[in-house]
């Protein structure tokens, strides 16, 4: 079904980053424009996510030339989903930076460059065509260099040519896999790419091409051993870019693995082996990395790279159970990372500091605030009957089925260490008295009360959003199966963009 308003959500951010342009001095009101342009774009979230549930599919070409000839945008449960996330976390970080961020900051431009990466995300989201993933893409990393350093600090620069170096990397082998991929099937659009992928009769030239695909979104989503990149840099912004980095950006990945090898190389033995084992790796490093880290928000880094391999392999299992909960876990991990960042800041507010080690006491001078944190704590964990534990049902039952053994004993080292780590923070920073002889300022008491509510609110709009991922787990489980579905079978998809062209 064709519906024009599919571009609605990535016109709102382009619109909100150029009005905020033209205030390009005037950082109050770039602060309302924010807020009041992620509100709006989550309206048009909820509002393109109900109108997919409705009346399935959407479509849109771009100047009217048909697919595949056109560039064209897709709605599918998948892409409306993530897209619905992404609004909320947008909105819920565009809050706290207005009270959360510096200045000096603000006037390097961070909120026109923060909507110009969300309208990236959107694009990723919604494209039907691979090439056009790519420019997103772009549109992506380029927003997320600048966000990365604003300010100038030395360990951002540090991070950031990191950050950079390894997604030039990525988009180097991306583009190199597109190019193959045309040369052997002559189109971009993915769901022609379906159809015409499956005339190819050089298999060995289609694996090698995956494989280039596997390692552009591999290094996007910081699977093993390409990971390094975002331990070393997602700790140096400040914490609402880190917010967005954490929750979202990682995600895309992620996202470009489900929707490529769902719909265009579909895993056979070897593909699925291979992503097995990056996962079962991607978990064990990332939950021993965050054994050893005191530093809160390098702790957090490492979480995201030990949780992106439960995703992945998911996506190796590649059944229906399996990609239910990798995308239960996928909706799940967007919310509660990019909170994790944001109350990685509040911490830094209320006690100076990240560092566990010269923290303690915040339960004693801050009791319903902690409270409030350690149900986003408790949700990250796992805990029943909160966000965290569904998927993992789905993923071990999946796995015991296919007998991977490794996979499922990686999920209970990686849970297990997730529990040790948070426990362990909980202890160090809300439970025991602070240090003696440490001397680090309360950055929070001085605040004005309305920013105080305003620093702990998008804290609270985004717990909430856990806790009914969690309590309300039937309904996602219901989406979840939806878009396991679609992926397994994308004829829907498929005919969708093409209509009558797929006979």
């Amino acid at each position: 079904m064709i519906d024009n308003h599919i571009l609605a959500p990535i016109f709102v951010q382009l619109f909100t980053a150029i009005l905020q342009l033209m205030f390009w001095r005037k950082t109050l009101t770039q602060r309302y424009l924010s807020v009041g342009g992620s509100l709006i774009g989550l309206m048009v979230a909820f509002r393109l996510f109900a109108r997919v549930q409705e009346s399935g599919i959407l479509t849109l070409n771009s100047a009217n030339w048909d697919a595949p000839f056109g560039i064209v945008f897709v709605a599918d449960t998948l892409s409306v989903t993530l897209v619905l996330l992404t609004s909320i976390a947008c909105f819920a970080v565009s809050i706290f930076s207005s009270v959360g961020l510096s200045r000096q900051r603000m006037l390097y431009g961070y909120f026109p460059i923060f909507h110009f990466l969300i309208m990236g995300l959107h694009g990723a989201f919604l494209t039907g065509d691979i090439f056009n993933l790519y420019v997103y893409f772009e549109v992506i990393i380029i927003s997320s260099f600048v966000l990365m350093t604003l300010g100038g600090r030395k360990a951002q620069l540090e991070g950031a040519v990191k950050y950079m170096a390894m997604n030039i990397l990525a988009s180097m082998f991306f583009l190199t896999g597109i190019g193959i991929l045309y040369g052997i099937t002559g189109s971009l659009n993915m769901a022609d790419l379906a159809l015409k992928i499956q005339e190819v009769q050089n298999k060995t030239l289609v694996g090698i091409t995956s494989c280039f695909f596997i390692i552009g979104f591999g290094i996007k989503s910081a699977v093993f051993p390409l990971y390094y990149w975002l331990p070393s840099s997602y700790h140096t912004p400040p914490s609402a870019v880190a917010a967005t980095f954490g929750g979202l950006l990682t995600k895309v990945g992620i996202y470009a693995m489900l929707r490529v090898f769902s719909l265009i190389f579909i895993p056979d033995d070897f593909i699925r082996t291979l992503l097995m084992v990056i996962a079962v790796l991607t978990i064990v490093t990332g939950a021993l990395g965050a054994l050893i880290k005191t530093n809160i928000r390098r702790l957090f880094s490492y979480l995201i790279v030990c949780h992106i391999g439960f995703m992945v392999g998911g996506i190796a299992m590649f059944s229906k159970v399996a990609l239910m909960g990798a995308v239960f876990y996928l909706i799940h991990d967007i919310m509660v990372k990019t909170n994790m960042f944001l109350i990685a800041g509040l911490i830094r507010q209320l006690g100076g500091t990240m560092d566990m080690n010269k923290l303690g006491g915040l339960y004693r001078d801050y009791p319903k605030i902690s409270l409030l944190i350690a149900l986003v704590l408790f949700s990250l964990v796992g805990i029943p009957p909160l966000s965290g534990f569904w998927p993992k049902i789905f993923l071990f039952q999946e796995a015991f089925t296919q007998e991977q053994y490794f996979y499922a004993a990686a999920l209970i080292l990686g849970s297990f260490v997730t529990l040790y780590v948070i426990a362990n923070m909980w202890a160090q920073v809300f439970w025991k008295n602070a240090p003696e002889g440490t001397t680090t300022e309360n950055l929070f008491a001085p605040m004005p009360p309305y920013r105080k509510i305003l620093m702990v609110l998008p804290i609270g709009l985004m717990a909430v959003a856990t806790l009914y991922i969690g309590l309300n787990a039937e309904a996602i489980v219901k989406i979840a199966d939806v878009i396991s579905t679609q992926l397994i079978d994308p004829t829907a998809y498929i005919e969708a963009v093409l209509g009558n062209k797929t006979d």
